[in-house]
């Protein structure tokens, strides 16, 4: 089994800013109206989303790992 290390959270936070960059970049305008929808969003419903992406991410993570 191998180690979750540093570099690999390193790694994993590099590539969330490139892709968030790369959205901002080729999409201002939907990138700005997506973050009005959040901005106006319940909070029940953040929390929903980002419980639900922190599971999907850490299925991901045991998928490549094992």
């Amino acid at each position: 089994m191998k180690s979750f290390g540093y570099g690999d959270l390193i790694v994993g936070f590099g590539m969330m800013l490139v892709l968030e960059g790369l959205l901002f970049a080729a999409l201002p305008a939907w990138m700005r109206s997506a973050m009005k929808s959040v901005l106006s969003s319940p909070d029940n419903i953040l929390r929903a989303v980002g419980l639900a992406s922190a599971v999907i991410g850490l299925v991901l993570i045991w998928l490549v790992r094992h």
